[in-house]
């Protein structure tokens, strides 16, 4: 059910996407999505619950629902402080067994080509353009920790072609066999040197990890998704 939800990569066109998702149990507390807003703006989002198992798959399906549906009352989508404002008030962990959720949500204006973004207590997102990397992210407290918690958003222009990668921490906070851990600089480092087109580089990442974990299965949910954005 949870992977059903998940949207549909996009092959085609000026923006496409690709994403690679593998819980680390039976249920995980990763979710992500994408869709349009409205003709000229596309809303890019992934969250990830704190701890595993039906509990917080269940919350992290509820605030999936909710982005998806766009049902955050007196909420403009396309501001991204807005979303994460709102979230914060409909997810108390008070009222989720204690439960709370961090986030990266950004919204792209293909008209301006400003990409809005916030995140909330969340990785930085990788911006890789021009053969550098560029960590977005916004110092903001997670979802449903603190009623009276304010958001801010950042803004970055990208007049040509880029890509974009939201994940979990399960994507890089990975302990080698020698017990060092893998980090998000080597994460960006690894990503940097894939073409914008036609990259495996979001299926290879998993199989990757596991081979430097020496294990089939990874500690945490594996969540990437990867937005390509043409000129």
């Amino acid at each position: 059910y949870v992977v059903s939800l998940l949207p549909p990569p996009i092959t085609e066109g000026g923006l496409q996407t690709r994403w690679r998702y593998v819980p680390s149990a039976q249920l995980g507390g990763d979710c992500f999505g994408y869709h349009w807003i409205d003709p000229d703006h596309f809303a890019m989002y992934l969250l990830d619950v704190c701890g595993h198992g039906v509990g917080a798959a269940l919350l992290s399906v509820s605030a999936l629902n909710v982005l998806r549906s766009q049902s955050l009352r007196n909420t403009d989508f396309r501001v991204p402080d807005q979303v994460l404002a709102s979230l914060n008030g409909a997810f108390p962990m008070e009222e989720h067994n204690g439960l709370y959720f961090t986030i990266w949500y950004g919204v792209f204006n293909r008209q301006s080509r400003e990409l809005r973004y916030a995140s909330g207590g969340h990785p930085p997102a990788l911006l890789l353009r021009e053969g550098r990397i560029e960590p977005l992210s916004t110092a903001n407290f997670f979802i449903g920790g603190m009623p009276d918690s304010t958001y801010q958003s950042g803004t970055v222009s990208l007049p040509g072609p880029a890509r974009l990668y939201l994940f979990s921490d399960g994507a890089y906070e990975v302990d080698r066999t020698d017990g060092s851990m893998w980090t998000v600089e080597e994460l960006g480092a690894y990503l940097l040197p894939h073409p914008l087109e036609q990259a495996p580089e979001v299926e290879a990442l998993y199989p990757f990890l596991q081979q430097m974990h020496g294990k089939d299965a990874l500690d945490d949910d594996f969540s990437i998704l990867k937005v390509s954005l043409f000129s």
